[in-house]
């Protein structure tokens, strides 16, 4: 089974960037889409950012207002999500995820087969 990791989480200032890592098992990820998912207490996991496989496409929630951007790595199994002008209410637990069928990236949760163990990303006011 995929096994996904998560680093690059942590407390920061409003106003601070961040980038988060996703990496891969093995070469099999290269060629999955890859999406990042966040979860708040009390909320429903909510999604954040996906790109296809070869990097071509990618997709944003609304809230992200270009202030997230995703990238991936193939040569080193990784997926990134960079983030700047971060919110407190951009605190989180965030999680990356790959969806092995998809051509083109998508938002829908349930695409998404493989996960990590998320990362805690804190934004304090």
């Amino acid at each position: 089974q995929e096994r996904l990791a998560e680093s690059g989480g942590g407390l920061v200032h409003a106003d601070d960037s961040l980038r988060l890592s996703c990496a891969g098992p093995n070469d099999d990820f290269n060629s999955y889409a890859v999406g990042w998912f966040r979860q708040s207490p009390g909320k429903e996991r909510e999604f954040v950012a996906a790109i296809s496989w070869n990097a071509d496409t990618t997709l944003y929630g609304d809230f992200t207002e270009g202030r997230f951007s995703i990238s991936r790595l193939n040569a080193e199994h990784t997926v990134f999500l960079q983030m700047k002008n971060l919110k407190p209410e951009d605190t989180a637990v965030y999680y990356c995820a790959a969806d092995p069928h998809s051509i083109t990236p998508t938002s829908a949760i349930e695409k998404y087969l493989y996960w990590g163990q998320g990362t805690q990303v804190t934004v304090s006011s």
